[in-house]
Order: C-alpha cells, then structure tokens, then sequence
C-alpha cells in the first residue's frame, strides 16, 4: 500500500499481510538508478530462523500480482494474526507428537529391560491407546471454555506426565503412567488442529494441517533421536522420559501469546446438533486406516530390532534418515489438498503408500529404506487432506468434542491391530503376512473418504456448517 511520495522517494506499508511491521522504500536517482530497501518484522515463535531465509529471498524477488505464492507459503495471504498463531500452535504440535511418540519409540527396551513377552509388548500397547478416552473431556472444555486455555492446559500436563515415565519401578506402573501422558498429548495435537482449521482462510486450512505435522514431526524427531540414550544401559530408556521436561517453555510461550480463535470468539451455537452421518462417515476412515497405521507404526522399532538386528542408534538412524526426507510430502500434500481437491489426494496417495508400507515388512537392506521412505512421502501427502476433514465437518460448537469422539475410534482401532498383531506374531505368523492384512483397511479408507466424502477446498466453514455465523473479516 503506498503510504507516501515524496519527490524521488516513495514509501510503502503493508495493508493486508503476514509481518507486523513492514516499511518499503523507493529511491530514484538523478540518473535513474533505483534503490529499493524492505523492513520487516515477522513474529513467528519458535520457528522464525527456518523461514528467515526463504522470506527474505521472496522479498528481494517479487513475484509478478496474480502468480501463485512460493512454494513453502500458504495458498492464502496470511494476516501477521494468523501467521503468529500458526506457529504457536506448531510448537504446540512438536510437544503432543513428542509425547505421541515416547512409548512407541521406548517401550521395546522397556519391555527388555523388564523381561517382558512380545504378548505383554502388544498389550502395553493397546492399553496406553485405550487412555484416549482420557482425551475426550478435554475436548468437552474446548467447545465450553474456549481453545486457548485448554491447550495452554495440556501443553502443561503433557510433558510433566510424560517425564513421570522415568521413575516407573515396574513395565506396568509405565504403561500406566502413558496410559495418561499419551491421551494428554492427543489432546493437545487435536486441538491444535481445531485450533489452526477455525483460524485459517479458506484456501489455507489443509496447509495449516501440514505445518503442523512437519512440526509433530520435529517434535517425534526428538524422541527417535534421543532413542540412542536407550544404548547407556538397561536403564537408558529411562533418560529419554526425563527429556520431556525441555517442552515446558513452549507451554510458557504458549499462555503468553497465543490468542482464542476468531471463530470460538464469535457467538455461535453451543453443542448444536451433531451430524451423525457426517460423523460416522469420518469416524469409519479413522477406524479402518488405523488398525493397519498404529501396529504398523507401533511394531517398526520391534521388526527392526528382532528381525533386522538393528541398534537402537540404527533403529533412529533409519527413522530419521526415512522420515525426515518423507515429511516434504507434507508441504507438497497440504498446497494440493488446497488448490485441486483433497479427494483425489486421498484416492491417488493412499493405495501407493499402503502398498509401499508393507513392502518394507518384505524386505531389507537398501530395498526397505527406499521402500518405506516411498510409503512416508505419499502417506504424507494424504495426511492433511484426511486430517482437514475432520475438523470441516463440524461446527464450532462441537467441533472439538466431535474430533475428540472420532480420535477415540482412531485409537481404539489402533489398539485393535496392535493388540492382533501382538497374538498373531506369539503364533508364529511373520510381520509381513500380518501387516498385508491390516493394510487392506487403507483401501478401505481410501474409498469411503473418494465416495463419501464432500469436496470441501475453496469453501468457508460457514459454508460447510450453515449452523454458524459468518465470519467477514479475517483478522
């Protein structure tokens, strides 16, 4: 926006964008050189020296009006409101998927550690999914007191509860003690979406999702990273709990800064009647993709470490050097669910990562890694068009207990397969044979969301819930 003209030299100030402070400045020369100089602030907690660089090269690059923003940047332009919650709640996200993580990652050297079967592995498992319920009355709270202060809550009770893993004197005192520190921090992931969906323009939300997961990502990084602690020791795992104390400053950052969603702030109708079809029809892709997504994930570290031989050090060295490279599918998944559609995302991306997923429990060496790093990548690229749905479908007043109700179908089916997985392989069935089975369920998700599923990109969520008012101002 020009702000002023002053002979040879014109400022400019934003009108609508990210920064919360922006000054451009035109200099002519008498012989018609012209210096151009930007000052900007940008407030992005926690992640501002990752789009430090990437910002600064846009700027000194301008893109022609009309064309399409970078890559790395939302659909959408972002208010300076907007892009400072983003960020909020992605540090929000890296702490829930830390938690989300612990157990999985640890409970192979705890169940060592505490002789336990490959019987009382798959029932730990299932047991800590089941304390998703614990999750549900938080979600109760969100649409009664608000957004913000349940997730400043959780982001409190998450890593507090989680490091209480390191004192446990028996393998069931911890699977107890993550019976409530993983539900804690499911919360937290789940309402960080709820969160991001009601905050973010209409071309941006699937995007949102996807930064958000790139941070979960960030944050599970760190508890396969620290997985080499395990190495120090029978009690090595114990180390990797006390870790979860490095999140409480993003529980700080978060009650200072991050503010209640403009659509919770608006009046709207509390616990409207919830559609129940829209609800089972999200609830069956939930129930069908995680019987095959949770053992899949939760039996990883034991194939790598029974079957493979690996280390826990190779066992993080192949999640990472498979994941980090697989979370660009994120980005990539997010902008398309935006711009053509999440449905045909979804129908494309999912067979092809099924069917990679559970070739890596075929195969070995170089073929696995290449193999499961096809799986994350088109795994992650329907994350978010899945993901989005399950806050789009619901109207702010029930919202949150709506995605609460369909993550404890998610994690119950979870449990489910894990809990199968763990007999089948007492049986003598191989991971393989198992996994193949399970994986039929992504099909089955695959095609219920393609049929079923509305389009909903390109609309507002008044638009997709006629129940609330609308919102005419995006900041």
């Amino acid at each position: 926006m020009l702000d002023e003209v002053e002979g040879p030299q014109s400022t400019f100030h934003q009108g609508h964008g990210p920064f919360h402070d922006y000054l451009r400045t035109v200099v002519t020369d008498p012989d018609g050189t012209v210096h151009e100089t930007v000052r900007y602030g940008l407030h992005l907690p926690w992640f501002g020296i990752i789009f430090r660089w990437p910002m600064r090269r846009a700027l000194r690059h301008p893109r022609p009006p009309g064309s399409p923003s970078p890559w790395w940047a939302p659909p959408d332009k972002l208010t300076a409101r907007q892009t400072s919650a983003l960020a909020l709640l992605a540090a929000a996200a890296m702490s829930a998927a830390f938690a989300n993580t612990l157990f999985t990652q640890t409970s192979t050297f705890a169940a060592d550690g505490f002789h336990a079967s490959d019987r009382m592995l798959g029932a730990s498992g299932a047991i800590v999914r089941v304390g998703v319920v614990i999750a549900l009355p938080f979600a109760y709270l969100a649409d009664r007191m608000g957004r913000r202060r349940t997730i400043v809550l959780l982001a409190w009770l998450t890593p507090l509860f989680c490091a209480l893993g390191a004192l446990s004197p028996s393998f069931w005192v911890l699977t107890g003690s993550q019976t409530i520190a993983r539900p804690l921090g499911l919360a937290l992931s789940m309402l960080a979406a709820v969160a991001a969906v009601e905050d973010m323009p209409r071309n941006s939300r699937a995007y949102a999702l996807s930064l958000l997961a790139m941070a979960s990502g960030m944050g599970a990084g760190v508890a396969v990273a620290a997985l080499k602690l395990a190495d120090f020791g029978d009690n090595g795992w114990r180390l990797v709990y006390l870790i979860s104390l490095i999140w409480l400053p993003i529980a700080v950052s978060l009650g200072r800064h991050l503010d209640e969603t403009r659509r919770f702030e608006t009046v709207h109708r509390i616990s409207p009647r919830l559609n129940r079809r829209r609800l089972g029809t999200v609830a069956l892709v939930a129930l069908s993709s995680n019987l095959f997504i949770a053992p899949a994930s939760y039996f990883q570290n034991n194939y790598l470490d029974k079957v493979r031989g690996y280390s826990a050090g190779g066992i993080a060295l192949f999640t990472l050097a498979v994941g980090t490279p697989a979370s660009l599918g994120l980005i990539l998944g997010g902008r398309m669910s935006d711009l053509i559609g999440r449905r045909r995302i979804i129908a494309i991306c999912t067979p092809l990562s099924a069917a990679c997923l559970v070739g890596a429990f075929f195969t070995d060496g170089s073929s696995m890694w290449l193999i499961a790093l096809g799986g994350g990548f088109t795994a992650a690229m329907a994350y978010p068009a899945f993901a989005v749905y399950r806050s789009e479908m619901f109207p702010t007043g029930n919202r949150g207990m709506a995605n609460g109700l369909i993550n404890t179908t998610a994690l119950l089916a979870g449990s489910l397969g894990i809990l199968l997985v763990g007999v089948l392989r007492d049986h003598g069935s191989s991971y393989g044979s198992v996994m193949a089975m399970l994986g039929l369920g992504q099909l089955v998700a695959a095609w219920v969301a393609f049929r079923h599923y509305p389009e909903t990109a390109h609309l507002e969520l008044e638009q997709l819930n006629p129940e609330d008012p609308t919102i005419v101002s995006a900041d």
